[in-house]
């Protein structure tokens, strides 16, 4: 893969949030697909050595979703619950099931930039500074910055 632009996770000082913003030459209608359809989804999400399977998929507002990272032997999963879908803000939980009292409440708009261009915001909101950085600490960065390079090449597709 060639050089992707590295998303910029910000830690907020004074609540417990995290911050990732990342721009992409997509449309934010593509942006939203990606993130909705499952099979999209799991092309995608993580990183580089990862594969995901899709567990449960009710991607509408007040469904439900899990999925699973597979590496060799090992087996990582995830599930959460879909706030709000709408074409312009995602808003769903999100929780680890290695660290099920983590939950993160997270919130995804996609900004039209013009010409094809978009910018991705995603907050995830947890309940401590503790929690907070306990994501920071498990090497998210390297999931979402490898899999947002493969989004790169998903959008050219879709």
């Amino acid at each position: 893969m060639t050089d992707h632009p590295q998303a910029h996770i910000e830690a907020d000082s004074d609540v417990p949030i995290l911050r990732i913003v990342r721009d992409f030459a997509a449309t934010p209608a593509q942006l939203y697909l990606a993130h909705t359809d499952p099979d999209l989804y799991a092309r995608w999400v993580g990183p580089n050595d990862i594969t995901t399977r899709i567990d449960h998929w009710d991607c509408r507002t007040g469904g439900s979703w899990a999925f699973s990272n597979v590496r060799g032997d090992e087996s990582y999963s995830f599930h959460g619950c879909f706030h709000e879908i709408s074409p312009a803000r995602l808003v769903q939980t999100f929780t680890f099931d290695g660290w099920p009292d983590g939950v993160s409440l997270e919130t995804l708009t996609f900004t039209d930039l013009g010409d094809g261009r978009t910018r991705l915001t995603a907050q995830s909101l947890v309940d401590s500074f503790a929690g907070r950085d306990q994501w920071l600490a498990s090497g998210m960065d390297v999931g979402v910055n490898d899999g947002y390079a493969k989004l790169d090449y998903l959008l050219t597709e879709i």
